[in-house]
């Protein structure tokens, strides 16, 4: 029963990926149809910060779908632009805070199947979302990373279809940083 609603998670996962790579907006709209769906396969599967995240992947989404709109100067369309170290401190204290806060709560008070590293994925994936959405180079590095780590968690609870997925958004994540870093150099010429 379950199998259908995974591959139409897939099937949009992908798509919403690779308009992302593109910087196409409608990356927006298809990573919210797919975030939904995974809401109901991850609950099946008992990853409930995994579940809830899908949830925060909708308000991101909204809020990307807005700054890729109008986030730029004078409220146009927002380039890529490279992160700061500055930031880079941030994210990485609010990602072990948040590790640490959802790893504590899934660990005493749910049955989660993998309540640490559930957490770990979901602390680094919204901080990837956010970067995203902010379009920030690196977020392509972040998700590099926790795609690995998805990718095995993913085969440890069957999940192959949602393995593969994540198999397809390593290759295009690294895709993505290749296409976004030349979309920061200049054209021939000095003109951008």
């Amino acid at each position: 029963m379950f199998i259908p609603l995974e591959i139409a998670a897939v099937l949009f996962g992908i798509v919403s990926v690779y308009l992302s790579v593109r910087e196409n907006i409608w990356s927006w709209p298809t990573a919210i149809v797919n975030v939904t769906l995974y809401i109901f396969v991850f609950f099946r599967t008992r990853l409930y910060a995994d579940m809830a995240l899908q949830f925060v992947y909708i308000g991101i989404s909204v809020y990307g779908w807005y700054e890729w709109l109008h986030g730029g100067r004078g409220k146009g369309e927002l380039s890529v632009s490279r992160g700061t170290g500055r930031l880079a401190v941030v994210l990485l204290g609010i990602g072990i805070l948040a590790t640490g806060g959802i790893g504590v709560l899934l660990s005493r008070y749910t049955n989660a199947a993998l309540p640490w590293l559930d957490s770990t994925t979901t602390a680094t994936s919204l901080i990837a979302q956010w970067m995203m959405a902010r379009k920030i180079l690196e977020n392509w590095i972040v998700w590099v990373s926790v795609d690995v780590v998805y990718i095995g968690m993913f085969l440890y609870k069957s999940l192959f279809l949602t393995a593969i997925l994540y198999a397809v958004f390593l290759v295009l994540s690294v895709t993505g940083y290749l296409r976004w870093k030349r979309s920061l150099e200049p054209a021939p010429g000095g003109i951008r």
